[in-house]
């Protein structure tokens, strides 16, 4: 153990119903600086057209994972060996402000950005995707692997309102954040509003693994497209808990049947190692709608399954370029 480096409490000498939830139970943080890797919650779902709630998702996830412990059980990556690792609390919001809360997530991520500290984020709904783009895909956009049952690549809501979890990456490509060329979107399924809704997705080059595909060409050939897809250039994972069947996850504001299993869900992001991955986040958990908490246990498993493929990615290019020889100015 890399006793310099923050750990979680330990279960057997502090037990998970003891203590201050936090992410992975490890220690609040309030220096940037002191992270590698920022575990940050969003609790905002001001972009939710239909069933909200995820805006406590946060919060029950850093109840939840208090049941992750410290090495995964497959890889054996311990990312508390590797980085600093902490939680950093949560963006701050305002509940009755849309374009306020874009600002102020927008302008909590950028100072995460500016320390060098890579974000993984609990949300909320699916439009807090966008501000952090606006933070850290300033200078180059990014390529992701999006987990969802839906593109969220609609233009307009309710009239002409542009901001809502089912427009963010229309409006991330439109901003030039997000590169549709090396964008692949996992599990799409479920009625439409009209024939043509993923019309701009495709038309914009993004690649879209509908399920009926997902379920006839299986996990590791859709890691295979996945690798095709973002190349070696920096990606983004965002992972929507309605990519998952509802029978294993019902806390989420627009349920999908005939979803992906979380077993799968597991496996693919798994299978990311090796990319250039530069952050992540778990978004529409929303606890009013499952009393059980399993749909939080959910979001606490799969931050932590990107926490690993991230923290390894990172901790190998820190490692490489410090490998890096270095040159004397003439």
């Amino acid at each position: 153990m890399a006793s310099n480096l923050p750990q979680p409490l330990d279960a057997g000498l502090v037990p998970r119903f003891a203590g201050i939830p936090t992410f992975m139970r490890l220690p609040t943080v309030t220096n940037l600086t002191d992270v590698d890797i920022a575990l940050v919650g969003v609790p905002w779902d001001g972009g939710t057209t239909n069933r909200a709630g995820a805006r406590h998702g946060p919060r029950e996830i850093r109840n939840m994972s208090s049941f992750m412990r410290r090495v995964h059980h497959v890889s054996g990556i311990a990312p508390y060996d590797l980085l600093r690792v902490g939680d950093v609390g949560d963006a701050p919001v305002n509940p009755i402000d849309l374009l306020d809360s874009l600002r102020q997530i927008e302008q909590f991520f950028s100072t995460i950005h500016r320390a060098g500290a890579i974000p993984i984020s609990a949300g909320g709904d699916h439009l807090v995707t966008l501000p952090i783009f606006r933070a850290i895909a300033k200078d180059r956009p990014v390529g992701m692997v999006h987990f969802d049952a839906h593109s969220d690549t609609n233009d307009t809501y309710f009239g002409d309102n542009p901001y809502t979890h089912g427009t963010p990456f229309r409006r991330a490509v439109e901003e030039g954040l997000l590169d549709p060329h090396r964008t692949v979107q996992i599990g799409i399924r479920g009625s439409v509003y009209s024939a043509d809704d993923l019309d701009f997705a495709k038309a914009a080059g993004i690649r879209i693994i509908q399920m009926e595909e997902f379920a006839d060409i299986g996990v590791a050939a859709t890691l295979e497209e996945v690798r095709r897809v973002v190349g070696t250039g920096p990606t983004y994972v965002s992972f929507d808990v309605d990519a998952l069947d509802p029978c294993f996850a019902p806390g989420t504001g627009t349920p999908e049947i005939g979803g992906i299993t979380t077993l799968e869900a597991q496996q693919m992001l798994r299978g990311l190692r090796g990319l250039h991955l530069v952050g992540g986040d778990v978004v529409e958990v929303s606890p009013p709608f499952d009393p059980s908490g399993n749909t939080a246990l959910v979001g606490a498993t799969m931050m932590f399954e990107l926490l690993c493929v991230i923290a390894e990615a990172h901790a190998q290019r820190r490692t490489i370029a410090s490998e890096q020889p270095a040159f004397a100015e003439n």
